[in-house]
C-alpha cells in the first residue's frame, strides 16, 4: 500500500527544461517511478541523450523539441506532447532562464524574455493541459522556483522578479484547479545551489562555492539527485493533499 503512493505506472509526464540540469533530473526520476516522460527543450540533440538514458534503464520517453518561451504557441506543444503518449497526468516546468545582469543592463527584450519562460510558460502549459486533468479527476502540476522567490541576490533582479511571481502563481493555479475535488494539485519546489547550467559560472570560482555551502545547515551545495525523491512524492498519490506549497530542498538555506 505505502509503496504504491509513490508509483506513477499508466501516468504521463510532460517535463520542461528536460534535456539538462534539474528538468533532465526529475525526468529521469519519473520514470524511474513508472512514468512514461515526454522530455520538452529546445536542444534536439540533448533531448534524444537524455531519452536514450532513460530508455537504457527500461523506462518509457520520448521527446518534443520545442521553445517553451514561445507562450503563444503552446497549445502546439501540448498536442505533440500528447501524441507521444496520451493525455498529460503529470506537467513540470523547469524550463528557465537566469540571465544574471545589473539593472543597467536589462532591457525590455531580456526582461519580457524571462518573464515569458519563467513565469508565462508555466501557467499558459498548465491551460493547455488541465482540460484532461479535469476530464480524468486527476493531475499533478509541479512547478520551479527559487531562493529568489524570498530573497534578493546580486544581479538578480529580472530573475527574482520571475521566481517570486512562480511562488505566488502556484498559489493562485491551485486556488483555481484544487477545488472541488477536481483531483489537481499544484506545487512548486524551490531549489538551493545546485550545479547545472544556469548555476554553472558560480561553480567556476571554489571559494564562491565554498562560502554558498557555509550558508546551508548541511555544509555543502546540492546535487540534482537530491531532488529525486520530492519529485516524486509532488507527482504521485502520496502527495493528493498538499497544494498551493513551495518546498524549499536547500540544505536548509532559509533556514538558517
Amino acid at each position: 500500500m505505502i509503496e504504491k503512493l509513490f508509483r506513477l505506472d499508466g501516468k504521463v509526464a510532460l517535463v520542461t527544461g528536460a534535456s539538462s540540469g534539474i528538468g533532465k533530473g526529475m525526468a529521469r526520476a519519473l520514470a524511474a517511478a513508472g512514468a512514461a516522460v515526454v522530455h520538452v527543450a529546445r536542444s534536439e540533440d540533448a533531448l534524444l541523450q537524455a531519452v536514450a538514458a532513460v530508455r537504457e534503464t527500461g523506462g518509457r520517453a520520448d521527446h518534443v523539441a520545442y521553445d517553451v518561451g514561445r507562450i503563444d504557441e503552446l497549445d502546439g506543444l501540448a498536442r505533440k506532447a500528447e501524441a507521444c503518449f496520451g493525455p498529460v497526468d503529470i506537467l513540470i516546468n523547469a524550463a528557465g532562464v537566469n540571465p544574471r545582469r545589473p539593472w543597467q543592463e536589462i532591457t525590455e527584450k531580456i526582461w519580457n524574455d524571462t518573464m515569458a519562460l519563467n513565469l508565462g510558460a508555466p501557467f499558459f502549459l498548465a491551460k493547455q493541459v488541465v482540460p484532461g486533468m479535469l476530464a480524468s479527476g486527476w493531475g499533478k502540476i509541479v512547478n520551479i522556483a527559487s531562493l529568489q522567490s524570498v530573497r534578493a541576490f546580486k544581479n538578480g533582479l529580472t530573475y527574482g522578479a520571475s521566481k517570486g511571481g512562480v511562488m505566488q502563481l502556484t498559489r493562485a493555479m491551485a486556488e483555481s484547479w484544487s477545488a472541488d475535488r477536481s483531483g489537481i494539485t499544484c506545487n512548486a519546489i524551490a531549489p538551493g545551489f545546485f550545479k547545472t547550467g544556469l548555476t554553472a559560472p558560480l561553480y567556476e570560482d571554489e571559494n564562491v562555492i565554498r562560502a554558498l555551502a557555509r550558508q546551508t545547515i548541511t555544509g555543502r551545495t546540492g546535487v540534482v539527485e537530491d531532488i529525486d525523491g520530492l519529485t516524486i512524492f509532488l507527482a504521485s498519490p502520496a502527495s493528493d493533499y498538499i497544494t498551493g506549497q513551495t518546498i524549499f530542498i536547500d540544505g536548509g538555506w532559509t533556514a538558517k
